[in-house]
This record gives structure tokens, C-alpha cells and sequence, in this order.
């Protein structure tokens, strides 16, 4: 019989809990498929006490998730803790000093620290895998590192917090605003601790970062995407962009250019009819376009114990048939260094103004745009309110420099009303 792989857990939540799960009622399937048993030996968490719905006392527990890391009875270190740094990180690299492989779910350390951890685990012969840690139970990952290994990367694009995506797809369901959609999520659960990971776009950046990594031979560079979260969109621009055949995701795009890396994570128009248009409630979508294979999409669960857990599942079963290979594709020390892109590429853009009621106040918007060299594609005017109209303007490919450059020249023509909105649309 073939020697057991020992495994040793820490961080029992929701996910933690629900590997637990899948090793224990799957046990006789997981070793017929990976030809060996998979067994838990130890664990740890932050409360010995804590009811998780999972019997662990078959277990060694240990309170100090480093020790954990370092006992002789642990093959694979799995870290679901969460956190960059810290005990997680420190555990991770305890494990990796002993030349242990490392199982994680931990976007956020990875995002920070992935080109260090995974020299460290290169040159100790092991490896770090982490399907979990980008859009949950979608195998993303695996699709990249070996499905598309015959690909240049062109594109990684896609929808990678069900949360924003949830709140943005209720908005224009139920006509609330951002801050009631907000509180809803709050109270169902859906948003981190800190709610500026999720709202505010940090989450998903974390997730862009380690798929451009993967995709382009790049070091993992979270500090080079543009950062936007979904604070600033309003019901109004939800429902002007449906007028105008659109939907509203925070969208993450990473391509590399001429320019640089480009790397983005933003509130973007998409056509409603587009597989990202269509998609709804808390799912997530990655889009994937590759030289040979052309463009493919990956739909599933975001988060969740059950996808999350299935997505760890994956790795451990990966370890234990003797799968290995690189962390981020290709060897640690051949990734380079990622020059971020200064300039956007060129798209179409969605501006939404408040005119004020003068006459002449239209012709003054156009003569901006062209002073700025912004074509206008078609244009929408609504009837008057509180003394203003609102227009929208949908533009022919320009320059992200050249729509702020009208942005700021609206301000000096005493016609429009607040502050104009600016959306970019991505062609899917």
C-alpha cells in the first residue's frame, strides 16, 4: 500500500472546515483517484472550543500554526488563515525552510509576497499551489499553468469579486442604490471583515495580480494595477448604461503591451449581451484568450466553503499523484521584473453629464470633446430636471489622457452641473 499523505491544516472556517468535510466523506474516492491515502494529522486554529460542525478529534491540535508547519508527521502545510502577512506568511515559510509543500487559498499573501515564496520553495525543491486563491472554485489556474500551456497569453480579463458583482446586478434588478445593496450584502454575509477588500477592489486586484503573473512570465506585481472600487456608481449610471446597451462590472484586464504590463481593476461598461454582460447575483467569470486557442470563458462559484474547499481539494490531489512544476508557470528566478503600461490602450468611454438649462449648452460639450480630441459615437439627451438634462455620451476610441483632459475643461464652461462620470468600455 502506498505510503499516506499527511496533511496538516491551519485556519478552520468556512473553508477549512469544508476540506475537512470533503477528506472525510470522500476518503475512498480521493485515494482511488490519486493512488494513495489522503489524512489529516494535525490542525490549528485561533479557538480550540470554536463549534465548526466538523469533528476534529481524531486530530493532534496545535495552537501555534508554525508549529504545526514544522511537525515531522505533516507532509503538505495547508494554509487557509488568510492574511498577507503574519502567522500565515510565517507558517508558510517555516514549512518551505523544511522543504514541505504548500497548499493556500491566500490571494493576499501571494499578492505581496509570491515572488519571494516562490523562490523559496523552488530552491528546496517543493511547491506552493493555490487554486483556491483566485475566483474560488473555478479552475483557472490549472486552466493557465496547463490547459493554455501551448498559449501566448494575449488577454486575462473577467468579474473575480461576487460580492461587487452581486451588489451591481441588485441595483439594477431592485432600482436600490449603492448603499442600501451595501448594507444588504453586509447582512448576508458577503463582505470581508474590512469591506474596503471587497467594495474598494483590493480582493480582486489581488486575484489580477497572480493571473498576470501566470499569464505573462511576469513577477507578481499587485502596486502596478489601477485600483478603482464601485463606491462611485450610482443607479443612474446603472440605468443609463442599460438604456444604452450596457451592464456595469468592476472588471479586471491584464494584458501586456508595447507600453508595459497593463494591469486594471475597475468599474467598466460591458455589452449586455456579452457572457460578462449576462452574467448575475455573486458568480464570477475569468475570460481567457490565448494565440492558439482563441478566447475561452470559466464560470463558477467565487467563494463559498464548498467551491473553495473543492478548488484546495484540487491541489492536495495534484500533490499526492506527484504533479509538480513551477509556481507561477515557469521558474521563480526567469520571471521579470513587470514594467507597468503608463497609458491605457485606446477604447470607447461612457460620459454621463448633468447640463445645466442654457441655451447653447450642448454645442459647448461637443466643441470640448473635439478641442480634445474625443469623437462622439451617439449621444442620448433626457428631459429636464430640477433645471438640468442629463446626456449621455458614448465615444469613439480615445485616449484615457484626452477624456480626462475634457473632464477638466467641462469645469470652466459653466454648463455642466457636478461632476461628470467617466466609464471605459471594454470590448469582450
Amino acid at each position: 500500500m502506498s505510503q499516506p499523505l499527511r496533511l496538516g491544516i491551519a485556519g478552520l472556517g468556512t473553508v477549512g472546515a469544508g476540506v475537512v468535510q470533503i477528506l472525510r466523506k470522500q476518503a475512498a474516492l480521493l485515494e482511488a483517484r490519486t493512488g494513495r491515502p489522503l489524512v489529516i494529522t494535525a490542525v490549528s486554529a485561533r479557538s480550540r472550543d470554536k463549534d465548526r460542525g466538523v469533528n476534529l478529534s481524531s486530530y493532534a491540535w496545535e495552537d501555534d500554526p508554525i508549529a504545526l508547519a514544522k511537525r515531522d508527521d505533516v507532509d503538505v502545510f495547508v494554509e487557509l488563515m488568510g492574511g498577507e502577512d503574519g502567522p500565515a506568511k510565517d507558517a508558510t515559510e517555516a514549512a518551505l525552510a523544511l522543504g514541505k509543500d504548500v497548499v493556500t487559498a491566500n490571494k493576499a499573501m501571494l499578492a505581496m509576497y509570491g515572488q519571494p515564496l516562490a523562490e523559496a520553495a523552488e530552491a528546496k525543491g517543493c511547491v506552493i499551489k493555490y487554486e483556491a486563491a483566485v475566483a474560488g472554485g473555478i479552475p483557472v489556474v490549472k486552466a493557465l499553468g496547463e490547459g493554455l500551456a501551448g498559449n501566448e497569453i494575449t488577454r486575462v480579463m473577467g468579474v473575480m469579486n461576487g460580492t461587487c458583482n452581486y451588489i451591481l446586478t441588485q441595483m439594477e434588478a431592485t432600482g436600490q442604490g449603492y448603499n442600501a445593496l451595501f448594507d444588504e450584502a453586509d447582512k448576508l454575509g458577503y463582505l470581508e471583515a474590512d469591506p474596503n477588500l471587497d467594495v474598494g477592489g483590493i480582493d480582486a486586484g489581488h486575484k489580477l495580480a497572480i493571473l498576470s503573473s501566470l499569464s505573462f512570465g511576469t513577477q507578481v506585481n499587485f502596486a502596478g494595477i489601477e485600483l478603482e472600487g464601485i463606491q462611485r456608481v450610482t443607479l443612474d449610471d446603472i440605468t443609463a448604461a442599460a438604456d444604452m446597451g450596457y451592464k456595469i462590472k468592476l472588471l479586471g484586464v491584464a494584458q501586456m503591451t508595447g507600453r508595459g504590463l497593463e494591469q486594471r481593476m475597475q468599474p467598466c461598461l460591458v455589452p449586455a449581451t456579452s457572457p460578462l454582460g449576462q452574467l448575475e447575483g455573486g458568480t464570477n467569470m475569468i475570460v481567457l484568450e490565448g494565440d492558439a486557442v482563441g478566447q475561452i470563458v470559466l464560470r463558477g462559484a467565487g467563494a463559498g466553503a464548498g467551491p473553495t474547499a473543492s478548488a484546495v481539494m484540487s491541489d492536495i490531489c495534484d500533490i499526492a499523484r506527484g504533479y509538480r512544476g513551477p509556481v507561477f508557470g515557469q521558474p521563480a528566478t526567469s520571471l521579470k521584473a513587470a514594467t507597468p503600461a503608463l497609458s491605457q490602450r485606446p477604447a470607447a468611454y461612457y460620459l454621463r453629464l448633468s447640463l445645466k438649462d442654457k441655451p447653447g449648452a450642448l454645442a459647448k460639450v461637443a466643441a470640448v470633446l473635439g478641442e480634445a480630441g474625443v469623437s462622439i459615437d451617439r449621444m442620448r439627451q433626457y428631459g429636464h430636471k430640477d433645471d438640468c438634462a442629463p446626456v449621455l455620451i458614448v465615444t469613439h476610441k480615445t485616449t484615457r489622457a484626452d477624456i480626462d483632459h475634457a473632464l477638466e475643461a467641462f469645469t470652466t464652461t459653466s454648463v455642466v452641473a457636478g461632476d461628470p462620470v467617466a466609464l471605459r468600455i471594454e470590448e469582450v
